[in-house]
């Protein structure tokens, strides 16, 4: 068994309503154990839908995993069209009516038709339990293919995954490894950074494969080394990591999914250190990143949101002078904001941005997406300026990433 397909069912995932995160999560866990999923499709509660998407999916897989449709509602029909498809009946199963009727009664609700119908399930299948919910999963051989039918619930799926579908699949896939590292970059951009690893991608070795994953301004190196032997596929990618680490220093920031934010937070709270923030264009949006972070009351003190003038001048004690000769975006005055904001808070750094987040605003001098961002610490004050693109939600964010990725870049020069 070396490829799979998932199939969602449920119209509230065509019509947007619901975004489909299941399928995302176990074709991850599927790429962890060596199964390759060649398709993902979503469908509609219909039984033709369902009949063909099955259809397709057996003639091409060996595995086939479906979600979605077993509610005890009346539009949840994908049980009993399962049961059509594998030229059987619905059965009640007297285990699942014990854990529904358990379930419903701890939580002191009244047992109905609709619940006593979950325990309703194809007389050909092997049920597995479902200890998260009251639908339980569905398990059906058909010439050597395995299709198994589990609950959209999130939760609920992931748990049936993980009690019953992922061991299953690791005891047949002969013992195949894969293993995944994420390098997080920032501070390039795609195609800059794939031809700086040009002749790193000429020289990997076969068992090892690159993958640029970019999103607003990180871009994520994802390695995936494949092989039978869990020992020679780990340090073969290792020795790829080290590599990568000599040849682009400079943008590497993480591994493993970790945000500009948490890194920032590591390095103060490693060296006992402090941040305040001082932000015109992004109208608190580095406070807001900053402070999702659990635990960063240790090492950020605070923010002023100038984003009018008045607010620069008076309560950030910003020289009038200077937004009037230089203007509210401009080097000398998010110079000033850092300096001023470090002094007001008392902490060992200040990150400060003005810009033109846009659409309106912008002038031929100052265009929109223009940006300055500084960074003051008792070293003096860094400051870079940027230009964004025209969309005022992408401005703000880049602003805040690379405010961020500014303050890094000083916490580890020092």
């Amino acid at each position: 068994m070396n490829s799979a397909e998932i199939i969602t069912i449920g119209d509230e995932l065509l019509i947007g309503q619901t975004v489909d995160t299941n399928s995302a999560w176990m074709g991850m866990q599927l790429s962890m154990r060596g199964i390759q999923v060649n398709r993902i499709v979503s469908i509609s509660d219909r039984r033709e839908e369902i009949i063909a998407a099955l259809d397709e999916s057996l003639r091409r897989v060996p595995l086939v995993l479906i979600t979605g449709g077993l509610g005890p509602t009346s539009d949840d029909i994908t049980k009993e069209t399962l049961a059509e498809y594998f030229g059987t009946k619905l059965v009640m199963s007297q285990e699942v009516l014990d854990e529904v009727t358990n379930r419903i009664t701890r939580r002191n609700l009244e047992m109905n038709e609709n619940n006593r119908r979950q325990a309703m399930v194809p007389e050909s299948c092997r049920v597995l339990a479902n200890h998260a919910g009251t639908a339980p999963a569905m398990l059906f051989e058909k010439e050597g293919r395995i299709i198994v039918s589990m609950p959209g619930v999130p939760s609920e799926m992931k748990h049936i995954m993980h009690e019953h579908v992922l061991p299953m699949i690791s005891s047949m896939t002969g013992g195949h490894t894969i293993i995944h590292r994420n390098i997080m970059t920032f501070g390039t951009f795609e195609a800059k950074l794939a031809e700086r690893l040009e002749g790193f991608e000429k020289e990997l070795p076969a068992m090892v494969k690159l993958a640029y994953l970019p999103s607003h301004g990180v871009i994520k190196l994802r390695l995936t080394g494949s092989g039978d032997d869990p020992e020679l596929v780990r340090r073969t990618e290792e020795e790829q990591v080290r590599k990568l680490y000599s040849i682009i220093p400079d943008v590497i920031y993480g591994e493993d999914e970790i945000t500009l934010e948490e890194i920032v937070g590591k390095l103060l709270l490693d060296n006992n250190q402090t941040v305040s923030t001082a932000e015109s264009c992004t109208g608190g949006k580095i406070a807001s990143m900053i402070t999702s972070v659990p635990g960063s009351s240790a090492w950020y003190r605070g923010s002023v949101v100038a984003y009018d003038n008045n607010i620069k001048a008076g309560v950030l004690g910003i020289d009038p002078g200077i937004i009037s000769r230089y203007g509210a975006v401009s080097e000398e005055t998010v110079r000033a904001m850092a300096e001023r904001m470090r002094s007001i808070a008392e902490t060992d750094y200040a990150v400060a941005v003005t810009g033109i987040a846009g659409p309106t605003g912008g002038t031929p001098e100052k265009p929109v997406g223009t940006v300055w961002i500084a960074v003051a610490s008792a070293a003096g004050v860094v400051a870079e300026k940027h230009l964004f693109a025209d969309d005022r939600q992408i401005n703000i964010f880049r602003s805040a990433t690379n405010a961020l990725n500014l303050l890094r870049k000083h916490i580890i020069s020092r």
